[in-house]
């Protein structure tokens, strides 16, 4: 299946607003609001769509660190759940498994230097496989973004 202009409206509506209203969207896009819900619970069921969630300010909370961090593991690719444990680890709020000398790239928020110490000593540090990280603390963040830029129809499908 293919992603339609109207698909494309309707996600782009939600990413820039998850709490818009079946009403407007359906007025936008020139469809009946019954129509404009099955069109979006179909991107639900194709795992286009994977959720909605407010979006904190991680400082406003109590999380005035971000960091990113290269994470070396011994037990090569396919790995042993090395990923998967690391994501169990609260603070971490993204973790990518990359080709290159590292094995891993993760995301995290903490509140301070001893709370990401904790989180390096006491949560990464205990998972067996890791040989070795590189912290990386962010000064300044210029652009964050979840949003997926929509491209116009092509003749492509959407996995999914």
């Amino acid at each position: 299946m293919t992603l339609d202009d109207t698909d494309r409206k309707i996600l782009a509506m939600l990413q820039a607003n998850a709490r818009v209203t079946n009403a407007d969207i359906a007025r936008e896009v020139g469809m009946a609001p019954s129509g404009t819900l099955e069109r979006i619970r179909k991107l639900e069921e194709r795992g286009i769509v994977r959720g909605y969630e407010a979006r904190l300010d991680p400082a406003r909370v109590g999380l005035g660190i971000t960091a990113f961090i290269l994470v070396r593991s011994k037990d090569g690719p396919g790995g042993e759940g090395t990923g998967e444990r690391l994501a169990l680890l609260e603070e971490v709020q993204e973790v990518h498994h990359v080709a290159g000398e590292d094995c891993f790239v993760l995301k995290a928020r903490v509140r301070d230097p001893k709370d990401l110490q904790r989180l390096l000593r006491d949560g990464i540090g205990t998972i067996p496989a890791i040989s070795s990280t590189k912290t990386t603390i962010v000064l300044e963040t210029v652009k964050e973004t979840s949003r997926v830029t929509l491209s116009p129809p092509d003749d492509r499908p959407v996995l999914g």
